[in-house]
């Protein structure tokens, strides 16, 4: 009897002890698992948080872009001119003073210089030649005086935006006073070597359209420099440059925006048999 008793007895341990060993064996695969589970969540929520920022910062940073928070930038292209023996000398460097050679040819020419003198009474646009990489030169029949050159140029690689160049030909006198001396035409009417060209224009108003169509009284006007005409617009400070081209190739039709009211001075270039005449006209801008 005691003996069955014995073994009943150790029966139940060993019982007890195997379900004991499972159950802990059970647990920790579960814990474990439970444990890779959440380590495999947290992994993607990581990713997703990471990606996430990452597609903010892309975003925010092509929003930066998009809306321009760098609206403009200095010109890449240093331009400098001397005056010497009745000849203009130009030069074009970049930033870091190496010759500038990838300029676009634009109407025909590399290079447009356009020079007025300081009462804006004169006016001239020359086309000078390359004469080395990044120089230029071309004749000057310039008097004595100060003046302002535009040079008008196109990079394929570089950002320039034309701007005054003031300089000086010979030792002029000090002026007694500078611009501000336009009068605004009272008829916008030229006649230059017998030549007539008037002027019509939309509502002068800054930083609207505006369509200034050319009457040339049924002259017969010939291509010059790529288009049938060609227009140079400058404030009265000669400070802001417009060169503005024609909506098409047949009419002396042209469209543009003044940055600002003002009085400006308008130079509109027209060719007939084979002769370029440059017609003046001064209006204010509202």
């Amino acid at each position: 009897m005691k003996k069955w008793v014995f073994s009943a007895v150790l029966y139940l341990v060993v019982v007890v002890a195997g379900y004991a060993v499972y159950e802990a064996a059970f647990d920790v695969n579960k814990g474990a698992e439970h444990n890779a589970s959440k380590n495999a969540a947290e992994q993607k929520i990581e990713e997703h948080n990471s990606h996430a920022s990452t597609g903010t910062k892309q975003q925010h940073e092509e929003d930066n872009h998009e809306h321009g928070e760098t609206t403009s930038k200095e010109n890449e292209i240093q331009v400098t001119i001397k005056e010497g023996n009745k000849q203009l000398f130009l030069t074009l460097k970049d930033d870091s003073g190496n010759p500038v050679t990838d300029l676009e040819i634009n109407h025909e020419k590399l290079l447009h210089l356009i020079v007025v003198d300081e009462h804006l009474q004169q006016y001239h646009h020359l086309h000078p030649e390359e004469i080395a990489p990044g120089q230029f030169k071309v004749t000057s029949e310039l008097e004595e005086g100060t003046y302002k050159a535009f040079v008008d140029i196109k990079s394929t690689s570089l950002q320039y935006e034309v701007q005054p160049i003031p300089f000086i030909v010979g030792n002029p006198a000090t002026s007694e006073h500078a611009h501000g001396s336009l009068q605004v035409d009272k008829e916008l009417t030229k006649t230059v070597d017998e030549n007539k060209v008037s002027l019509i224009t939309t509502d002068l108003k800054a930083n609207e359209s505006v369509t200034l169509t050319f009457d040339v009284y049924e002259a017969v006007l010939e291509p010059y420099l790529g288009a049938i005409g060609h227009v140079v617009i400058l404030d009265e400070q000669a400070e802001e440059y417009l060169h503005v081209h024609p909506l098409n190739k047949h009419d002396p039709i042209f469209e543009t925006q003044f940055p600002h009211p003002g009085i400006y001075k308008i130079w509109a270039e027209f060719q007939q048999d084979g002769k370029v005449t440059v017609y003046p006209f001064v209006v204010e801008v509202k």
